[in-house]
């Protein structure tokens, strides 16, 4: 874990080999001077799959940024299961929920390696005091979020078993023709779609003999998007 100033990552003075703060979109509207005065330094973190960024309930002052990497945001039914209610991928933020409230809602968990950067919360009150355009950025990924959320209740929570393993399909993972596709464990998939282990392993098992899923080495694969579109549609 690394320790280095808001400026000095906006003068590009951090070896990160991905987006320093300069670039993330949180952040592009501002200006050098704006961080100039900041000196509360940021954490730069390194996760491994099944790592626990934060948990819910647990008290919070940071937000995050995700320089690389997948993560899952999980909440758990009064059984003990969970349920992941939003995946986070390059770009986007974590922990929205600490600029209003004193604690995170959700277990924030890797699902592959991820590089993350900690921004404490104060950090973001003050900028968004001496520059509204911060807020703005903020607000735009606080609708994203609630669109996200409203997209994973709508089409991974209704409708017969193959179609909802169809529509994750085509959401996240081959968002685009001929695209190549890393698939998850059937666990997570389960958790993001209401259904079983045993189930979404026994769709996937279907989707790959019938040609729509290909293998392309240790679990990467191309899929027919025209034809999962056929099945998230109910037409197949």
């Amino acid at each position: 874990m690394n320790l280095i100033s808001l400026h000095a990552i906006w003068l590009g003075e951090t070896q990160c080999r991905y987006c320093a703060v300069r670039s993330s979109a949180l952040f592009a509207g501002l200006e050098e001077s704006d961080f100039r005065h900041i000196h509360q330094p940021i954490n730069e973190r390194t996760l491994v799959p099944s790592d626990a960024l934060y948990r819910m309930n647990e008290p919070g002052n940071t937000l995050f940024t995700l320089r690389s990497g997948v993560m899952k945001l999980v909440q758990y039914l009064p059984d003990g299961n969970q349920r992941i209610v939003r995946l986070l991928r390059d770009g986007d933020a974590l922990g929205l929920e600490t600029l209003v409230g004193p604690s995170y809602q959700h277990d924030a968990i890797a699902l592959t390696d991820c590089e993350i950067c900690a921004i404490p919360v104060e950090v973001i009150n003050r900028l968004g005091r001496e520059q509204p355009r911060l807020y703005q950025e903020l607000m735009t990924r606080w609708q994203r979020a609630l669109s996200e959320a409203d997209v994973w209740l709508t089409q991974f929570s209704t409708g017969p078993a193959r179609q909802r393993v169809a529509r994750l399909l085509l959401h996240l993972a081959c968002p685009a023709q001929d695209s190549h596709l890393l698939l998850f464990g059937r666990e997570d998939m389960g958790a993001m779609v209401g259904l079983t282990t045993e189930t979404v392993s026994r769709i996937i098992a279907e989707l790959r003999r019938q040609g729509l899923l290909r293998d392309r080495g240790v679990n990467l694969h191309e899929c027919n998007r025209e034809q999962l579109r056929r099945i998230a549609d109910g037409e197949a």
